[in-house]
């Protein structure tokens, strides 16, 4: 159910603006009725009220802001006899707890309603008393004229006007206070007095100006100047002062000029609302939304706004952001507890605001386990090291939670330069952010200097990972295929297919800029799956574009497993849905997978590459040598293929050729032999590197010196050639 104010807001047609007016004045005229001097019954009177609170209504919305409105409504209800004492103090109270409830929108902040609202109460509060002052006058000119005819009512009538005047600035829900042009305090009333202490003594007889407070707005002075010369009706401003006892009393003040039958200036009358409780818990409300709940410290809100401050200083300033994450605090909330997390985080945010004491210096708590330093100054080049060295230092003694000690490391990230630079607030902490993520795969438990070019590679690689699946999706990839020739005969034995990325801005793009990129989203299964179809589908095609009964053997496809394929369930069965779709035999079919995805693999992972070997796939161990395996574990493993890194064999470019790369690759190709395993050499460059590979052994080769990487139909070319 909507609150009347939630419904103001809402898309209301005028007859639910004019329904809600009517509640208003229903409630108005219900609460004053009873203190009116009238001869009209209840529901008339309701009538009467209803273009006042239509007029009340207007002046709450209205830009810019004009009380005019509610002094003119406060004025009126003098006029419509409501000058019961009590009548002014109720109107008060039905115009604070009901005029933005029912005559609110949400288009408009609560807090300025809430303002609007005041600053009316204290119009409609003004207008009242001028009304009723006038009216006194007014009425004491009457008795006058009318003394010799009637002495004794006129005396009455004026005595009841008094007395009402008196009962009404007395009882008053705001503060009261007369004062005339020289500033002298004459008249104030009780719940005035109460605002400032209770000492009626320490306010009459004072004068205005001795009521300065360091915290006035500018412009308040001048106002008051111009008030008690006659050139300014009234002014509001919302104003500080000073109680007995030295605490700070802020208030809603509102002063109109009083002018005598004449129309010359006479006394200035000032209606004050006590708005202190309201201003602490703006004030603590504003704390809660710029401060972390958990440790006190400024949270992202507050640092942006620092930091905007600081970027928007000239003059030769600088600035310097440490932004620090934590090394391990995930494996700590883990094994002990958010609770004992949420400790240790207390304890860092401590010790972190004992780093950054100096002027300029501050710490923010971004979120998690990550936390910002900012320092600022003329010399941040050097402050912002010193500053993350302390850090660091502050960070390496350990902190006991429930009985342990933790040790805490953290990685840290820097950006420094001038604060006149063209980088947003946001920029600099992607940098600082960035430099972080490398200081920490740097080991940690340091901190590492913003670089241009490498927060470059890093938004570069970041594009390039959320544009990996639309680019799968829009057919962006591409293979190349690189001959594999037999080092005996100098055929083409088959081709290893290489996918690239033909991406719209970067171009053309290799394995390595985006394979470890697909590692990592996951993406590589579905992209691996995509380039075995193409191969096999090639390979295929290879196969029926051969002569029958020629004398060169059909060309093999080898296609590469990332370690991400090799646990994804899915491997055997897509495996043979792609050969069984394409007609390609399972002996045409090579697998590579590098020997570091299969160092330590128990018999859950070499389950399916035996299955596939069972098959007739064969499984080649890619970048051999590499790995620091155990020589035994090739026993166990299914593999048919050993593919040397070209670490092995650079030495054999020239003749003649490294002793010890020649005995080494003897020996690799001596033991592959002898557990009949082929012999596949990578990066072969030039023929002599060739001519010794073939003496020693080995079996096929790919590299530079045969072909690059290309279109398929070359490949078909080359074997062709041979052929012939």
């Amino acid at each position: 159910m909507m609150t009347p104010s939630q419904a103001a807001g809402s898309a209301a047609g005028p007859d639910d603006l004019e329904d809600r007016l009517r509640r208003f004045a229903t409630i108005w005229s219900r609460a004053i009725f009873p203190v009116t001097a009238t001869s009209l019954t209840r529901p008339e009177f309701e009538q009467h009220l209803l273009p006042l609170a239509r007029q009340l209504s207007e002046a709450l919305h209205i830009r810019p802001f004009d009380s005019a409105a509610a002094q003119r409504v406060g004025a009126a209800l003098v006029d419509a006899h409501c000058t019961d004492p009590d009548a002014l103090s109720r109107t008060l109270g039905v115009v604070d707890a009901y005029l933005v409830l029912y005559c609110g929108n949400d288009q408009e902040s609560a807090e300025d309603s809430r303002a609007r609202c005041a600053r009316l109460q204290h119009a409609l509060a003004a207008g009242y008393a001028l009304a009723l002052r006038e009216r006194t006058l007014t009425e004491q000119e009457a008795i006058a004229r009318s003394a010799l005819a009637a002495r004794s009512v006129a005396m009455e009538a004026l005595h009841a006007t008094e007395t009402r005047f008196r009962a009404v600035f007395e009882d008053a829900a705001i503060g009261i206070g007369i004062a005339d042009l020289d500033g002298n305090v004459l008249e104030v009333n009780d719940t005035l007095t109460r605002m400032f202490g209770g000492l009626e003594h320490h306010v009459r007889g004072r004068k205005v100006n001795e009521w300065a407070h360091p915290e006035d707005r500018p412009q308040t002075w001048n106002m008051y100047e111009e008030l008690v010369r006659g050139e300014r009706e009234h002014y509001r401003v919302e104003k500080p002062f000073y109680r007995n006892d030295g605490t700070v009393l802020w208030t809603n003040l509102t002063v109109s000029l009083l002018r005598d039958a004449d129309g010359m200036p006479q006394y200035q009358l000032a209606l004050m609302e006590d708005t202190t409780e309201r201003r602490l818990l703006n004030l603590r409300l504003r704390y809660e939304a710029t401060h972390d709940a958990l440790t006190g410290l400024p949270n992202r809100t507050l640092f942006f706004e620092r930091l905007e401050k600081a970027l928007a200083a000239g003059d030769g300033a600088r600035f310097g952001l440490c932004y620090l994450d934590l090394d391990g605090f995930k494996a700590i909330n883990d094994s002990l507890g958010h609770s004992a997390g949420d400790r240790l985080l207390v304890e860092v945010a401590d010790r972190l605001q004992s780093c950054a004491t100096a002027p300029g210096e501050m710490v923010a708590r971004l979120g998690g386990d990550e936390f910002v330093a900012l320092t600022t100054g003329r010399e941040t080049q050097r402050e912002v090291g010193e500053l993350a060295t302390r850090i660091l230092a502050a960070l390496a003694a350990p902190i006991t939670l429930d009985g342990r000690e933790i040790s805490v490391r953290g990685s840290i990230g820097i950006v420094e330069g001038p604060a006149a630079g063209e980088r947003t607030s946001a920029e600099v902490l992607r940098s600082a952010d960035i430099t972080m993520y490398r200081a920490k795969s740097a080991g940690g438990n340091r901190y590492e200097l913003a670089d241009p070019e490498a927060d470059a590679r890093a938004i570069t690689r970041h594009g390039l990972t959320t544009a990996l699946p639309a680019a799968l999706e829009r057919g962006e990839f591409f293979i190349e295929y690189q001959p594999l020739v037999h080092l005996g005969d100098g055929r083409v034995h088959g081709a290893e297919a290489l996918v690239r990325w033909s991406h719209p801005q970067h171009g053309i793009l290799g394995p390595d800029h985006f394979i470890p990129l697909a590692e990592h989203t996951g993406l590589i299964v579905p992209l691996g799956r995509w380039v075995l179809q193409e191969a096999v589908r090639q390979a295929r095609f290879w196969h029926e574009q051969a002569e029958p009964g020629g004398s060169a053997p059909p060309l093999r496809i080898n296609v590469n497993l990332s370690p991400t394929q090799l646990h994804h369930p899915g491997l055997v069965a897509d495996t043979v849905d792609v050969l069984e779709r394409s007609g390609l035999p399972p002996g045409a079919l090579c697998l590579e997978v590098t020997e570091s995805a299969l160092i330590g693999a128990d018999e859950d992972l070499l389950k399916p590459l035996r299955q596939l070997a069972e098959m007739g796939v064969d499984i080649a161990l890619d970048d051999f040598g590499t790995g620091y395996s155990n020589l035994a574990n090739l026993r166990r493993l299914p593999v048919s293929v050993l593919k040397l890194d070209r670490s092995f064999t650079q030495g054999m470019q020239q003749h003649p050729a490294d002793p010890v790369d020649r005995k080494i690759v003897e020996g690799i190709v001596s033991l592959a032999h002898s557990l009949e395993l082929a012999v596949t050499v990578e990066g072969v460059e030039t023929g002599v590197q060739a001519e010794q590979l073939r003496e020693l052994g080995c079996d096929t080769a790919q590299g530079w010196y045969y072909a690059r990487p290309g279109p398929p139909d070359r490949l078909h070319t080359l074997s062709l050639a041979d052929a012939v």
